[in-house]
């Protein structure tokens, strides 16, 4: 197993291989979404529609003589996995929807898939063995999420619909720009689906985002008109606030309605603008609350940082829990979603919420020393010069929310040079039907475990 290389190199006159057929071994599963092949030349296959220790006509979709690897799609099934299953979606498949990777696996091989990529994935980036890194092997499934064989969880409360040419909302394709039309997204949440939008006529956008909150009824559209289109009238089949995307700044901007939603988490009501980032299954913000705040075991009194702290979320989950005299900094870079994290932990007398790249403000803060930390950077990871520092404040406990287990591999070595070390590891499957994992670590100064 490996991860995904970024391009497929060739030289500048390099043959096409595009269409090419082989027939292949599959071998183990990698990040990406993807079953590592060779052709009987060596060549590397990424393929997709496959799974591990079939045999497969793959037909390539990107690449050239000579590349390091090719992409390729899995157009027959010679012998087949005992973990394969039909596709309960339409248009899921080689070609298709890239929505969604492991539509063709039982959703109990799909988490073992995953688990073996995070596995991969801490050895070879971090030298870490499951045992090491404190944790099972296991990939835990969200509340809810078990459903009956043909069905899938409808779990994704943002869904981006790509629009064509002529109107219709659809999915783009994997690794393209082009559109699948679609009638319905078996993955979306009900509060999506029920606002109707793959019925309606969307000429002159090119893409409508559809928002259904969670712990409230609160609906949004965001719209992204062509070059000099204008926007239509937006009638849905429920209430929803309808935002536009400028074409001159990138901004989004209201239209109607409130320039928020309502999102409900840890007991708590949290405002979320527009375009702002939120968990996006409707379980992820509790449960990953649930799993930080029980590997940092926070104390009253206890002086703590959220990191990559978005609107809030876990910057309100530790304040609540340290007492009057207890303190929290978070540091997010997103200006609006500042704006809705100091509305939202208004009645915390001893949080500050400070705008910019944490690398860039952590430092200006003078702060030598604290008892919690914790990150939840973007899938790029926080980085060695982020995690040299925190490794100096002399935190009690670091926990680490990453939805990209090679940044977080990466990172969690920067803090073994750092004096920590893993304590505990959780993995929670939080988009089904997809390669991506969200992952909990927990880490203590490693003189604690020695």
């Amino acid at each position: 197993m490996q991860a995904e290389p970024n391009k497929a190199q060739a030289g500048p006159s390099a043959v096409s291989l595009v269409g090419e057929e082989y027939e292949v071994e599959v071998g183990p599963v990698a990040h990406g979404g993807h079953c590592i092949a060779r052709t009987d030349e060596g060549q590397v296959l990424f393929v997709r529609h496959a799974l591990p220790g079939e045999r497969v006509v793959a037909r390539v979709t990107e690449g050239e003589e000579g590349a390091r690897y090719l992409r390729a799609d899995a157009v027959s099934v010679l012998t087949a996995s005992k973990d394969r299953i039909e596709a309960p979606c339409p248009y899921a498949g080689p070609g298709r929807c890239g929505g969604c990777d492991w539509q063709h696996a039982k959703p109990g091989a799909q988490r073992r898939l995953k688990g073996e990529v995070v596995a991969e994935q801490l050895q070879r980036l971090a030298g870490l063995t499951p045992e090491e890194a404190g944790w099972d092997g296991t990939v835990m499934p969200a509340e809810g999420d078990k459903v009956p064989a043909g069905q899938v969880p409808q779990w994704r409360t943002r869904v981006q619909y790509a629009v064509t040419e002529d109107g219709q909302a659809g999915l783009r394709r994997h690794r393209s720009h082009e559109v699948e039309p679609i009638d319905h997204c078996m993955i979306a949440a009900e509060g999506v689906s029920e606002l109707g939008i793959e019925k309606r006529d969307w000429t002159g956008m090119t893409s409508v985002e559809a928002i259904a909150a969670t712990g409230s009824q609160d609906r949004m559209v965001i719209l992204e008109p062509r070059p000099g289109a204008r926007l239509p009238l937006v009638e849905l089949d429920r209430p929803v606030s309808v935002m536009r995307v400028e074409e001159k700044d990138g901004g989004i901007h209201r239209v109607h309605g409130r320039a928020f939603v309502r999102e409900r988490a840890d007991g708590r009501t949290h405002r979320v603008g527009s375009g702002g980032f939120w968990q996006v299954h409707p379980k992820a913000a509790d449960t990953l609350v649930t799993a930080v705040m029980q590997g940092l075991l926070p104390r009253k009194g206890d002086m703590a940082l959220d990191l990559y702290c978005g609107v809030g979320l876990f910057a309100g989950a530790l304040a609540d829990r340290l007492g009057e005299q207890g303190a929290v900094l978070g540091i997010e870079s997103g200006k609006r979603a500042v704006e809705d994290a100091r509305h939202n932990l208004a009645d915390f007398d001893r949080v500050r919420i400070e705008q910019g790249k944490v690398e860039s403000v952590l430092p200006r803060t003078g702060i030598t020393e604290v008892d919690l930390i914790v990150l939840d950077p973007p899938r790029a990871g926080a980085g060695r010069k982020t995690v040299q520092h925190l490794s100096t404040l002399g935190a009690r406990r670091i926990a680490y929310v990453a939805c990209d287990p090679a940044a977080l591999a990466r990172d969690l070595g920067y803090f073994r040079d750092g004096g920590y070390r893993v304590r505990t590891l959780r993995v929670f499957d939080l988009f089904p039907m997809t390669h991506h994992v969200e992952c909990v670590a927990i880490l203590e100064p490693a003189a604690k475990g020695s």
